[in-house]
């Protein structure tokens, strides 16, 4: 096989992915403050029920943070292993070729970082809103 087809795969293929799970964690959590914002909490008798209702999804944008680094470090080791292939293969080692292939690697991780941290920001606010939400329906419930 092609070592610049694979590489190519590699590249599209990891950041593909980490382009999609970024779209997840922003998509879901505009879904949840959407949600929020139109929830009636008296409309919830049972404390359980609300609790279903107002954590869906926060799972996949918590997922998203805590595995996007590890795609993207799964990326960069595939990257390295593609360019000392190359470096094995090849009669003339270019020391600007290897740099730039090791660096051209490293980008993964940055996407995967780059998807994690907004990822936990928006887990971390979720989590806090649901926190809130839960303490308003146990204070209207005592009232």
């Amino acid at each position: 096989m092609n070592i610049e087809l694979l590489q190519n795969i590699v590249d599209y293929g990891i950041i593909g992915i980490l382009i999609f799970m970024s779209f997840l964690s922003i998509w879901f959590y505009i879904e949840r403050l959407l949600f929020f914002k139109d929830l009636k909490l008296s409309n919830y008798k049972d404390k359980e029920l609300l609790e279903i209702e107002i954590t869906k999804h926060i799972t996949i944008i918590s997922s998203n943070a805590s595995n996007a680094p590890y795609i993207g470090l799964l990326g960069t080791v595939f990257g390295i292993i593609l360019t000392f292939y190359t470096m094995g293969i090849s009669e003339n080692i270019d020391v600007k070729m290897i740099m730039s292939s090791l660096a051209l690697a490293l980008k993964a991780t940055a996407m995967g970082l780059i998807v994690a941290i907004p990822s936990m920001i928006f887990y971390n606010h979720l989590t806090r809103k649901i926190e809130v939400l839960v303490a308003l329906w146990e204070v209207e419930k005592k009232r």
